[in-house]
């Protein structure tokens, strides 16, 4: 049995892993890439720097293989758009990053539009997602709409350049991310490519999450021929890898940003006010499967910023200590609102900021004040979640690279008062990646398989009441519409 390599091409950098049947390798190669922000709000990535980036992690993990490759799953920032060349290649400028600001006041234009955006895509009219970013980049950059031009997400640019210039395609999940896609239909919708100006007949074509989507050609150590068998956004991925395929399993990935999914089965929801809709995935052949999504636009990045920014901190791995050296936060209270607020606020106009500052705060405060941040977003977007459908969690599985954060998990079950499960392999999305390729090649028979394989870390039953968030409340609010 051949092993399956997931490409997890994230916000800062990729990661090129082996999974086996039976489960995750320790073989992997990582490269982190630029990043640029030209402007205030302003975030942007060197398409081709990705792109090589996943040349040099497939060539070191491919050289230390003995077994076969049966297939190829991709994972990928979602929102995150470029624009390039079908005949050459070759990128027009930089790609527009999913956190980039850049469109809000022509998503403010747009809200008499708001109510066809929420029926047909399931999203809210927000810079964060791609079709506004699309007409940006026509617009411009000056790029001429023919038959050349491809318009596409991360996972698209990636499929493109591995097949040769082959497959111009890209998967539901990553599709129904771009505000221009009919979640009922699943099909572009033309009503809202018309809207935002965005050709229809330069967007890939868009197939199931678990199949064919293209052979790749030699790219050095990487042969010739390899399926790329799985592709989906990184949430929706990590939802997958989670193994949550009964009806209210829910998520919450911790990364650059947090996003928590719940599985609402195969009949796509009514718009609920606050929290997303969206494709949760779809197997080939089979219905797509939904998903309620709470999108929070900065978490992790709110403990880079200490370490990069302020220098507070030298590693990420010191926040955890350094937040459990103090009894509380000594009545600060930041809202990492960096590039505005997702769910459950939507606000773009929004700013960081840091409240209930004294002449005794010292940087321990500050960093349990960040450690609460997370847990306090991610308890809006659950109780926000849970109010929409109707379904109260009974636990919320957990990844991502600030889950090994135990003292962030102990006070995220005391806030939600119910159990946080953490698994034993955090890198979910590309686990997801993995799955949803391995069944379109038969590595796994069935989701049934893929449930056994999943195993528990660790478990975070709710002790201890709940405090500060009131005070949460009132910083968001004072946080919001601050640029205006």
């Amino acid at each position: 049995m051949g092993v399956v390599i997931a490409i997890d091409a994230g916000t800062t950098g990729v990661r090129s892993r082996v999974v086996r049947a039976s489960g995750p390798s320790e073989l992997s190669s990582y490269r982190e890439f630029t990043q640029f922000f030209p402007r205030p709000g302003w975030v942007e990535h060197d398409a081709e720097e990705i792109w090589q980036a996943v040349l040099v992690t497939l060539q070191e993990v491919i050289g230390q293989l003995s077994e076969p490759i049966s297939a190829i799953g991709i994972t990928n920032q979602r929102e995150t758009v470029v624009a390039w060349s079908r005949k050459s290649g070759a990128p027009y400028g930089s790609a527009i990053v999913w956190q980039d600001r850049r469109t809000a006041d022509r998503c403010e234009q747009l809200t008499n539009h708001l109510t066809t955006v929420r029926q047909q895509t399931g999203l809210v009219l927000d810079p964060y997602f791609s079709g506004t970013k699309f007409e940006w980049l026509i617009r411009n950059r000056e790029i001429k709409v023919d038959d050349d031009l491809c318009l596409g997400t991360i996972d698209a640019w990636l499929i493109f350049k591995l097949s040769g210039h082959k497959s111009f395609v890209t998967d539901v999940t990553n599709a129904s991310r771009t505000m221009l896609f009919d979640i009922n239909k699943i099909c572009w919708s033309e009503e809202l490519c018309e809207l935002l100006n965005v050709p229809i007949k330069n967007l890939p074509t868009v197939l199931p999450s678990s199949s064919r989507f293209g052979l790749t050609v030699k790219h050095g150590a990487l042969p010739d021929s390899i399926p790329i068998s799985g592709v989906a956004g990184d949430q929706q991925a990590a939802l997958f890898g989670q193994a949550c395929f009964t009806t209210g399993a829910t998520k919450n990935t911790y990364g650059t940003g947090s996003f928590v999914l719940m599985n609402v089965g195969t009949k796509c929801p009514e718009p609920q006010n606050g929290i997303l809709t969206t494709v949760a995935w779809q197997i080939e052949s089979q219905k797509p499967v939904y998903a309620l999504e709470g999108a929070i636009f900065v978490t992790g990045a709110a403990i880079q910023w200490l370490r990069d920014g302020l220098n507070i901190i030298d590693h990420a791995r010191e926040i955890g200590p350094l937040a459990q050296s103090v009894a509380d936060s000594g009545g600060v209270v930041l809202v990492p609102a960096f590039t505005g607020l997702g769910s459950p606020w939507w606000d773009p106009y929004a700013r960081g900021s840091i409240f209930g500052i004294t002449r005794g705060t010292t940087r321990a405060h500050i960093a349990r004040a960040t450690i609460e941040s997370i847990v306090f977003q991610t308890r809006d977007v659950v109780e926000s979640m849970s109010a929409a459908s109707g379904v109260e969690i009974k636990d919320l599985r957990v990844d991502g690279g600030a889950a090994v954060v135990d003292f962030m998990l102990q006070l995220q079950a005391d806030h939600l008062n119910c159990t946080v499960l953490r698994p034993k392999q955090l890198e979910t999305t590309a686990m997801g990646a993995a799955f949803l390729a391995g069944l379109c090649e038969k590595v796994w028979n069935s989701t049934d398989e893929i449930s056994a394989a999943w195993q528990l870390d660790q478990k975070f039953e709710p002790k201890s009441a709940a405090l500060g968030y009131e005070a949460w409340h009132t910083a968001i609010q004072r946080s919001m519409n601050w640029i205006n």
